[in-house]
């Protein structure tokens, strides 16, 4: 919670407030609003992603989360791993 706000940058509540519906589990992948990207402005992504509790994986979609971040073009999203959710690779364009 606290720790993660002041040490991974970003504005993590306003993600929660302005985020919320582009990462919940329930419905389709949506394009995030501007103001859900300005809350992730400056935020350091994989820091999120290491103190990501699974009370809070039980309440979002990582891979939603991902693709919000992707979009947003938010720095330092990892690759490997956020949380307990394993990173499928980029798929190959053919």
């Amino acid at each position: 919670g606290i720790y993660a706000q002041s040490e991974c940058g970003g504005n993590l509540s306003g993600f929660v407030i302005q985020c919320r519906r582009y990462v919940e589990k329930e419905g389709p992948k949506t394009q995030p609003s501007k103001a859900c990207c300005d809350a992730l402005k400056g935020a350091d992504f994989s820091c999120y992603c290491k103190y990501l509790t699974s009370s809070v994986e039980d309440t979002i979609s990582i891979e939603k989360a991902l693709y919000v971040a992707r979009t947003c073009q938010v720095k330092n999203i990892p690759t490997d791993k956020c949380g307990s959710y394993t990173i499928p690779p980029p798929a190959r364009k053919v």
